[in-house]
C-alpha cells in the first residue's frame, strides 16, 4: 500500500466527520475542514518528492485498493494512478484548496452553517482527487459526478435566496448534459476494447476505426464542455456566482472547470488518432475564448466579470489541447498558472465584498486602493499575470499557447492563433476596466459603506497566491520544465514556429497594451457613473445578456425538447394506453352485451338451441343445391 489513498481519503474523511457531527462541531469545524486539506496537501508533497527522485520513464505509483466491478466481461478494480499529470493537478487541488480553506474561516465566520460549509469544501477536495487520480474512466465519472454534486450543494449553499437556488439547479443540469457524454463515450469504449481502463483503451486505439475514435472524442468532448464551461454549456458558469466567494474561487481555479482540461489531455492518445475530434476540440477552445471575454467586457458585477474571465482563459486552455501533443503542455501550464492567479482574484474580489457590504457592482466602488492595500496589491499582480505582463505568470502560459496556435500553420494556425491573439487584448480591456472601477477614480459607495481591509486569515492566502502568480510562470517554462515533466504521458513534439518567438511577444504585448489604453480613456480619462445609463451599443446589450447564450439554449434544445416530451407522453396517454384502455373498455362492453343472453330462463335457452339447429339445417340443405 502507498500513500495515494490518503490523498482522497484525508478530506473525505473530514468531510463525513463534519456532516456527522452536528451543530457542536460549528466551533471547530473549519478547523478541522482546513487540517485535511492541509494534511492531504502533505501527502501530495510527500509523493511529489518521491516521483522527483525516479527516472522519467518510472514516474508512476500505481495502487489497486479493492476488485470494484467483477461483472462477465466488465472486470473494473478500484485503483488509483499518480503519474506526471495527475500529480500536477493534485498539488494544485491541495496547495490552492487548502489556501481556500484558510481564506474561508474568515470569510465564513459569521455564517451558521460554516460546519457544512467545511464539509462540502472538502468533499470538493476528495471528488476532484478521485477524478484526477483514477486509473480508468469509470473511477473518473466517479469523481466526475462527485464534483457535480458538490458543487450543486456549494453553489446553492446560501438556499435561502431563490437565485442561489435556482442556479445551483441550473449548474447541475447543464452538467448533466454533458455527463450523458462521458457516459456514452464510456460505453462505446467498452464495446470497442471490452477495457475502460487507460491502459487497455490507450494500447488498443491504434487498432480502433477513425469513425469510432471520433465518436468517442466527440462525446468526450461533450463532456468537457458540460464541467469546463465551454459553448454551447456555458451558461451555468456566470449564475454560479450565488455561491460564497471561495465557492467561486474553488470551482474557477482549483478544481470544477478544470476537469474537461484534465479529460481531453489524459484522453490524448485517443485524440491524436481522431483528426476531427481533435479540430473540434480547437474550434470549441477558440470560439469560447472570445465568447467569455467579450462577455466579460460588459460587466458590472465583479464576480460575474471574473467568471467570464474563466470562461475565456478555459477556452485558451482547450484550444492548445486542441492542437495536439504541441499543446497538451502549454494547456497545462495555463491551467496551473490560471489555478494560482484566478484563485488570487475571486479571493480579493471576496475582500471587497467583505470591505463593502458584499456589494457586487463595481460602479458602486472606486478608489479603495488606499483603503485595501493588501488587497489592491496582490489583486494587482493577478491582474498584471491574467492580462500576460512579463513577468508574471500568464506572460509564460497564454503567450506560449499564442505562439503554439500560430505555429500549427495554414489556414488553421491562422485562425486559432488570431482568436487567441484577439482573445489577449479583449482581456487587457476587461481586466483593466475591473482595476480602474474598482481601485481607482473617484468614491461612488454608498454613505453607510465603510470600507476596511480584511483580517489577516483571508489576506495571507491572497499573499501567497500573488507570490505564486509572479514566480509560477517562470518556474514552470524556464527550461522546458514542464514541458520535459510531461513528457512520459503526453509526448514530445518541437514546435516550428511560424513567426519569431521574440516578435510574436512583441505583437502580443502591443495588443495588451492597446487593450489597457482603450480601457484607460473609457473608465479612468473620465468620471464613472455609479448607474450604467444613456445609450447603449447592440453588442453591450448581447454581452450583458450572455450573448443571448440562454435564449439560444431555451429556443434549440429547451422548448424544442419541452414539446417533444409532451408530444410523446400525448402519444403514450392517447395512444398507447388509449389502445390497452380501448380494448379493455371494448371487451367490456361487449361482455355486458353478451351477459344479458345468459338470462337463467330455459325456454330462452330452448329457442336459442332451436335457431341455432335451423340455421345449421338451413346451411347444409343449401350446400347440397
Amino acid at each position: 500500500m502507498t500513500m495515494v489513498w490518503m490523498l482522497i481519503m484525508l478530506p473525505l474523511a473530514g468531510s463525513v466527520v463534519l456532516l456527522l457531527g452536528g451543530k457542536k462541531a460549528n466551533n471547530w469545524g473549519d478547523w478541522l475542514g482546513c487540517t485535511a486539506a492541509l494534511a492531504s496537501f502533505a501527502v501530495a508533497t510527500v509523493l511529489f518528492a518521491d516521483l522527483l527522485r525516479r527516472d522519467a520513464h518510472d514516474r508512476v505509483i500505481h495502487e489497486t485498493l479493492f476488485s470494484w466491478v467483477p461483472v462477465a466481461r466488465l472486470q473494473v478494480d478500484f485503483g488509483l494512478q499518480l503519474d506526471a499529470l495527475s500529480v500536477c493537478f493534485v498539488l494544485l487541488i491541495t496547495g490552492v484548496g487548502s489556501l481556500i480553506h484558510i481564506y474561508s474561516i474568515g470569510y465564513m465566520a459569521a455564517d451558521p452553517g460554516r460546519r457544512l460549509f467545511f464539509a462540502y469544501l472538502n468533499l470538493f477536495l476528495a471528488a476532484m482527487l478521485l477524478l484526477v487520480l483514477a486509473d480508468n474512466y469509470l473511477g473518473l465519472y466517479f469523481g466526475w459526478e462527485g464534483v457535480g454534486l458538490a458543487s450543486y450543494l456549494l453553489i446553492g449553499f446560501w438556499s435561502h435566496k431563490s437565485s442561489a437556488a435556482t442556479a445551483a439547479k441550473k449548474a447541475f443540469i447543464v452538467n448533466r448534459v454533458g455527463d450523458v457524454g462521458l457516459v456514452i463515450a464510456i460505453m462505446a469504449m467498452f464495446a470497442a476494447v471490452g477495457s475502460i481502463s487507460y491502459t487497455g483503451v490507450f494500447a488498443a486505439a491504434p487498432a480502433l476505426s477513425e469513425t469510432t475514435l471520433t465518436v468517442v472524442g466527440l462525446l468526450l468532448l461533450l463532456a468537457a464542455c458540460g464541467k469546463s464551461a465551454q459553448v454551447p454549456l456555458q451558461s451555468w458558469l456566470g449564475d454560479a456566482m450565488e455561491g460564497p466567494t471561495p465557492v467561486s474561487a474553488l470551482i474557477h481555479a482549483a478544481t470544477m472547470v478544470t476537469a474537461g482540461v484534465y479529460l481531453i489531455v489524459r484522453s490524448g492518445p485517443l485524440f491524436n488518432l481522431a483528426p476531427a475530434a481533435q479540430l473540434a476540440v480547437a474550434i470549441v477552445g477558440a470560439v469560447t475564448l472570445l465568447f467569455g471575454a467579450i462577455i466579460g467586457c460588459a460587466k458590472d458585477d465583479i464576480k460575474k466579470a471574473l467568471a467570464a474571465s474563466t470562461m475565456s482563459q478555459i477556452g485558451y486552455m482547450v484550444l492548445a489541447a486542441g492542437l495536439g501533443p504541441a499543446g497538451y503542455a502549454v494547456a497545462i501550464m495555463h491551467l496551473l498558472a490560471h489555478g494560482l492567479f484566478k484563485a488570487g482574484l475571486f479571493l480579493g474580489a471576496g475582500s471587497v465584498m467583505h470591505a463593502m457590504n458584499d456589494e457586487v457592482n463595481m460602479r458602486h466602488y472606486g478608489g479603495l486602493r488606499k483603503l485595501l492595500p493588501v488587497t489592491f496589491v496582490t489583486f494587482g499582480i493577478g491582474y498584471l499575470a491574467i492580462i500576460g505582463v512579463p513577468p508574471f505568470a500568464g506572460f509564460f502560459s497564454k503567450d506560449a499557447i499564442i505562439e503554439t496556435a500560430f505555429a500549427a500553420g495554414g489556414v488553421r494556425g491562422w485562425l486559432f492563433g488570431g482568436a487567441a491573439l484577439v482573445g489577449a487584448g479583449i482581456t487587457a480591456f476587461y481586466m483593466t476596466r475591473v482595476m480602474l472601477l474598482t481601485f481607482f477614480g473617484r468614491a461612488r459607495w454608498r454613505p453607510d459603506t465603510h470600507p476596511h481591509e480584511s483580517p489577516a486569515v483571508m489576506t495571507w492566502p491572497m499573499i501567497v497566491l500573488a507570490f505564486g502568480s509572479v514566480v509560477g510562470g517562470a518556474a514552470l517554462s524556464l527550461g522546458g520544465a514542464l514541458k520535459h515533466w510531461l513528457e512520459p504521458v503526453v509526448g514530445s513534439h518541437h514546435v516550428h514556429h511560424a513567426v519569431p518567438v521574440w516578435v510574436m511577444t512583441i505583437i502580443t504585448l502591443s495588443v495588451v497594451a492597446t487593450g489597457i489604453v482603450i480601457a484607460y480613456f473609457g473608465y479612468a480619462a473620465r468620471p464613472v457613473s455609479p448607474i450604467a445609463t444613456g445609450w447603449v451599443s447592440t453588442p453591450t446589450v448581447a454581452a450583458r445578456k450572455d450573448l443571448y447564450g440562454d435564449a439560444v439554449n431555451e429556443a434549440v434544445f429547451m422548448r424544442p425538447g419541452r414539446a417533444l416530451s409532451r408530444s410523446l407522453a400525448t402519444l403514450d396517454i392517447r395512444g398507447i394506453d388509449g389502445m390497452v384502455t380501448g380494448l379493455a373498455q371494448a371487451i367490456g362492453i361487449a361482455s355486458a352485451r353478451i351477459r344479458l343472453l345468459q338470462n337463467g330462463f330455459v325456454r330462452s335457452y330452448g329457442l336459442g338451441v332451436l335457431i341455432g339447429v335451423t340455421v345449421i339445417v338451413a346451411a347444409m340443405s343449401l350446400a347440397r343445391l
